[in-house]
């Protein structure tokens, strides 16, 4: 259930509201919309929720409603204008499109401080890149760890550019969280569980990734773990799905844009750089995919990638990123964002 309060409602009723629901034994999270702030009433779904009806006659409420997807917090019902998350000065969700650049995995100072430049002079907005990386091959470079994740730091910190990094392990959490702004969880951890209650504590935006083999309502299920221990920061990645086909590294499923778009009010980005696996393919597939709605996307930039040592094929040199971001802007233009 969501209790709806009304526009002139005080501080002083939102807490009145919040102590009573969770006086039933609901915990209450209160989300603030531009317009109306609305108190998510989440518990055992057998309980008794004809008493929250009650808050109707509570002072400052206007209405009480139930949510009927199986995602609460996630739901576009409780915030029906969509999130806007704020990354160091950086916004993903609103009309400017968020542009996620730079290589699979940092292999050197001199490697990831030229990929920060370029994704920089080209327009990019956050800068990403992999300390440690999780592989098929126990065998395959593994992703420089700890000091990649300085490495990374450093070159976002000298263009002046938003980390993004992905977590994989809990015990890293700390870790990560002290050197970069933005916490990926990467396809294969979509639904650890643990480790997606713990990114609930912390207090910076996490960036999900669907599963490979995720349906889309256990990828939004996946981020209503995090939702429901407090973080209110998700920002949710389609990246590509495993299907038959194999003349791609993935399928990548535009039809999830709009359709997550339609069912929740958080941030979605897109990765055409996994979704294909083919570099190629990533300028035609971003573009669609920023027609299809996409709030941002996430795209592989590599200095040499032919000498990368994870993911080579569907990174982008320099020259192909700055093309990609001059053929957005129209696109871009075209549906009413601006890049």
């Amino acid at each position: 259930m969501i209790v709806v309060m009304k526009a002139h409602a005080t501080e002083d009723d939102i807490r009145t509201v919040v102590r009573m629901v969770e006086e039933l034994d609901y915990r209450a999270h209160v989300i603030r919309g531009i317009e109306r702030t609305v108190v998510a009433c989440v518990g055992d779904e057998r309980g008794e929720f004809h008493q929250l009806q009650h808050l109707e006659s509570v002072s400052g409420v206007e209405r009480v409603m139930p949510v009927l997807r199986s995602f609460k917090l996630a739901s576009r019902e409780v915030r029906p204008e969509g999130s806007r998350i704020k990354v160091n000065g950086v916004e993903v969700g609103g009309p400017r499109l968020t542009v996620i650049a730079g290589p699979c995995a940092v292999e050197s100072a001199e490697q990831v401080e030229g990929a920060a430049e370029a994704v920089k002079r080209a327009g990019a907005h956050m800068l990403r890149g992999g300390a440690f990386k999780p592989r098929t091959s126990p065998y395959s470079f593994q992703g420089m760890e700890d000091e990649g994740l300085k490495l990374l730091e450093h070159a976002g910190r000298k263009v002046g550019l938003p980390i993004v990094t992905e977590i994989m392990d809990p015990h890293d959490i700390d870790l990560v969280v002290e050197h970069s702004d933005v916490l990926q969880v990467g396809a294969r951890n979509a639904q650890n569980f643990s480790l997606l209650r713990r990114l609930g504590k912390v207090r910076k935006p996490v960036l999900l990734k669907r599963g490979m083999s995720t349906r889309l309502e256990e990828f939004v299920m996946a981020a209503e773990y995090i939702l429901s221990e407090g973080n209110p920061d998700v920002i949710l990645c389609e990246r590509g799905i495993r299907t038959f086909e194999t003349a791609t590294r993935n399928t990548l499923d535009l039809n999830a844009v709009p359709l997550l778009k339609e069912w929740t009010h958080l941030p979605v980005v897109v990765d055409p750089s996994h979704g294909t696996g083919i570099w190629s393919l990533v300028m035609p597939m971003a573009l669609a995919a920023v027609a299809a709605g996409a709030d941002g996307l996430l795209i592989e930039v590599h200095p040499t990638p032919e000498k990368a040592l994870s993911d080579g094929p569907q990174q982008l040199k320099p020259r192909r990123f700055a093309e990609l971001m001059t053929a957005l802007k129209p696109v871009a233009a075209a549906i009413g964002r601006s890049l």
